[in-house]
């Protein structure tokens, strides 16, 4: 018998890995395989784990390495070349709550950052007919089919379904298996295709139009869980995403771009009462502040007449300046 030969990236993601590890800040990136061939791709077949030395990138599902692969490092370059991230910086009162909370929130978010990374892909010859299969396969490995009555994996199906629209949507069989998903999932396909058409109306040139994206995608996702009489995730005030602002924006007084208000919710560090900063053009949390010490309107005022640059980076928080970003790669 042959030994296996050891896995190595193609020449298109090792372009990718080369890419990131020459901009990576704290070390080297490197990728590995573990695991078997399952037939089917989804978007949890790899993990990532920060060493002293740097990130390893672990492929769990031999299936497309180089497809699940890359899928890792557009996301990984996307954050590295300045897009928007999330923060969960707020509590609930419920680690439980917390918890899902949080996946939901990073689907939405991956699903945005998806019409940048699968359009990237496919640009690089790493999706075509097979890994399109597979990865409905993978759809229908995480998915059970509609019946007639309301399930508690509705949502699920949303977010799956919405984010395959995403996948096929940037290549050339969208309707094929729109189709499809809709004779297996008619209800959740309906209201995924609603809110595709109008997440995909503007194109995504810029971290700035990355983050209007998400913004609307927040928007979207509870206007739909409102139709479906759920509770809605309240997104725009639970995640914290990174402001993207000009050097007009930054030079202007706090109280020209953003306004602070007292949250229900907790400072997840510290379980005391949390103020957020929202955008006054959109109301997305773009920051969060403990609770003042002393006098709290002082304090109010005097942060209110600061400028934007100074308070943000005085409290450390990550933000992008406006410019324009066509490409990743």
């Amino acid at each position: 018998m042959t030994e296996e030969q050891p896995i190595k990236l193609n020449q298109e993601a090792q372009s990718l890995l080369d890419a990131v590890n020459a901009i990576y800040p704290q070390g080297s990136v490197f990728v590995q395989f573990e695991g078997e061939k399952s037939g089917w791709l989804r978007h949890d077949q790899a993990r990532q784990t920060t060493l002293p030395g740097g990130l390893v990138i672990t492929v769990t599902d031999l299936t497309a390495p180089d497809y699940t692969a890359s899928h890792e490092l557009l996301h990984l370059l996307m954050l590295l070349r300045g897009f928007p991230q999330i923060f969960f910086q707020l509590s609930l009162g419920s680690e439980e709550l917390d918890e899902q909370m949080m996946i939901m929130a990073t689907d939405l978010y991956d699903t945005v950052m998806h019409r940048v990374v699968t359009a990237e892909q496919r640009k690089h010859g790493l999706i075509d007919d097979q890994i399109e299969a597979e990865y409905f396969k993978g759809i229908e490995h995480t998915l059970t089919p509609e019946s007639d009555r309301a399930d508690d994996e509705r949502t699920m199906r949303l977010l799956t379904i919405l984010d395959a629209l995403v996948f096929y949507g940037t290549g050339d069989h969208l309707a094929e298996y729109e189709a499809r998903l809709t004779k297996l999932y008619p209800v959740a396909a309906k209201a995924a295709v609603a809110m595709y058409e109008k997440l995909v109306a503007k194109p995504i040139n810029s971290p700035f139009d990355l983050r209007r994206n998400v913004v609307k995608l927040f928007e979207l996702f509870d206007e739909q869980m409102t139709a479906w009489e759920l509770p809605k995730l309240h997104n725009k005030e639970f995640v914290t995403l990174s402001p993207v602002l000009s050097e007009r924006q930054l030079r202007l007084s706090v109280r020209q771009v953003f306004e602070i208000f007292h949250s229900d919710m907790k400072d997840r560090k510290t379980g005391k009462r949390a103020y957020i900063g929202v955008r006054r053009n959109d109301g997305q949390n773009s920051f969060t502040i403990p609770a003042p010490e002393n006098d709290a309107p002082a304090e109010f005022l005097k942060l209110y007449d600061e400028p934007v640059e100074k308070l943000l980076t005085d409290l450390n928080v990550p933000f992008i300046v406006r410019k324009i970003t066509k490409e990743v790669v």
